[in-house]
């Protein structure tokens, strides 16, 4: 089955911040535990990823540094603001009351009869 992008687009934010809320990441590491997550069913694409980040950044949700490698390429980590936890629990609380909605809005009767 796959995931309806449509449902998941609006929600990109708060997927990024609960990734943050965990631990500070970048980009391809983002993309690659959402995929993981949805057994390779949904990844973000790579300007609507960084697109969020500028957003994010823009608002004080996150703050962003360079990571200092050693080999490789620098990366770009991201860390979660404390206004960036109140927009993800808020954000969270918003989205378990639209499913709870939508759940009754879309219940019918037993299928199997």
């Amino acid at each position: 089955m796959s995931i309806a992008s449509d449902l998941i687009r609006g929600h990109t934010e708060t997927i990024i911040l609960a990734h943050l809320f965990e631990k500070d990441s970048y980009g391809y590491e983002i993309n690659k535990a959402i995929q993981e997550k949805t057994n390779q069913t949904y990844e973000l694409k790579e300007a609507t990823l960084y697109s969020a980040f500028r957003r994010l950044e823009s608002g004080g949700f996150i703050n962003s540094y360079w990571g200092d490698q050693t080999t490789g390429a620098r990366r770009r980590y991201y860390k979660i603001t404390h206004l960036g936890k109140a927009l993800f629990e808020q954000n969270l609380a918003e989205w378990e009351e639209a499913k709870r909605l939508i759940d009754q809005l879309v219940k019918v009767g037993d299928l199997n009869e």
